[in-house]
């Protein structure tokens, strides 16, 4: 290997670029992992509020894992962290009607889920949108005041036009495992685990790729070129557009074809004594400003919540946040004692898109070129590893 040369180079520090890093190590391969900003996790983001009794974490992004996101178990297993998983405590999640919580079963309408099951055999998701498929087994009303918000809520942004594939992909569970958990410190705590003993350089963003005879030359912002024999682009799907425009063309353009979408997060802390709220998984908005609240109940703690609102982008500034948080959690903006924001940005996937994704596929047939991210199967983290564990195994074994 030249000087300055690694045998895989991973552009992009979120789960699926380290996760697949990290894979690599299983081929006895080195990698370096290039990350233009700040914070490795991508869409994992575990903020640490600071309080009297110590560190009080909640979650800006990714929220949930499950017994069934065995590549996940696999990697925290191999970090020897299998045995530090939190188990969640199972909570309800409450639909926001007006300014007013209810249950979600109350609010659907029991006459249109009449012949439900017998619309569940004869539906397939394939070829169809979210709202095709749930819609006709749910019944439109239902859909529209119900199952349409939650699945909203689901992937943080309207969801009725995904391919209703892309939604609750089976998984095989490993039932020794607990059925939901987090880490010690939120789900940042696997983060850590992962990106241990990986070289991970933060603020390099890459502006230049070019295809030598037999590597690849990266050119970083600031920093000294590296050579790769093999490389990985984990990043959003028009960040990885841009980089290969003048390399893969072709490849580029199906790229840009991905939409995304972005969300404005805002977690806030709160005194227990202050809420009168019974204990929640999450607050599902049928049509406000946000999407969902996600809350930090099911790690409960004796003096702290915490709770995380997913905002449409661009509708409220703070100030507004903080006084739509305060009027759906029944406290006053006074109330909150801490809070934390971020913008995070997501696939907005199309009906078409497993036939864009067979051919850019197609496009890295026989390259040593691999993309990976939330944008392929489906936008959950597990979906995202599956597909690093696939492009790391075509990488490495050729």
């Amino acid at each position: 290997m030249k000087p300055g040369a690694v045998d895989l180079l991973v552009i992009g520090a979120g789960i699926g670029g380290l996760g697949l890093a990290q894979m690599a190590r299983r081929y006895g391969l080195k990698s370096l992992v290039l990350e233009a900003g700040s914070h490795i996790g991508g869409a994992i983001n575990s903020h640490r509020f600071e309080t009297e009794a110590g560190d009080y974490w909640a979650e800006l992004g990714g929220h949930t894992c499950y017994n069934s996101y065995g590549n996940l178990l696999q990697l925290l297993e191999e970090a020897g962290q299998l045995d530090t998983l939190v188990a969640k405590l199972k909570l309800p999640y409450r639909l926001l009607v007006g300014d007013n919580l209810h249950s979600i079963p109350s609010q659907l309408n029991f006459f249109e889920l009449l012949g439900v099951l017998p619309r569940l055999w004869v539906r397939h998701k394939a070829g169809s949108s979210v709202r095709d498929y749930f819609g006709g087994i749910i019944g439109s009303r239902n859909y529209r005041q119900v199952l349409g918000p939650a699945l909203d809520a689901v992937v943080c942004q309207p969801s009725s036009d995904f391919p209703a594939e892309s939604l609750f992909r089976k998984k095989p569970r490993r039932k020794e495992v607990i059925r939901s958990y987090t880490g010690a410190h939120g789900l940042h705590s696997f983060i850590d685990a992962i990106a241990s003993g990986l070289e991970i350089r933060t603020h390099s963003p890459v502006t230049r790729i070019e295809r030598m005879s037999d590597r690849y030359l990266v050119e970083v912002e600031g920093g000294e070129p590296v050579q790769a024999d093999r490389l990985v682009l984990a990043v959003a799907p028009d960040i990885a557009a841009g980089l290969l425009a003048t390399l893969m063309p072709e490849l580029a353009c199906l790229l840009a074809e991905i939409e995304m979408a972005e969300i404005d997060s805002q977690a806030v802390l709160v005194k227990s004594d202050k809420l009168k709220l019974e204990p929640l998984a999450g607050i599902i908005a049928q049509q406000d400003d946000f999407y969902s609240a996600v809350s930090r109940d099911p790690v409960p703690d004796a003096n702290y919540r915490a709770f995380t609102f997913h905002f449409k982008p661009d509708v409220l500034d703070q100030a507004g946040r903080h006084g739509c948080i305060a009027r759906v959690l029944g406290i006053e903006p006074a109330d909150i004692l801490q809070s934390a924001s971020y913008r995070n940005r997501l696939p907005a996937l199309r009906l078409g898109h497993y036939q864009r994704i067979g051919l850019i596929d197609q496009q890295l047939k026989g390259q040593t070129l691999a993309l990976t991210g939330n944008w392929f199967t489906g936008v959950s983290i597990e979906d995202t590893l599956i597909r690093s564990n696939d492009e790391c195994q075509r990488l490495c074994k050729n």
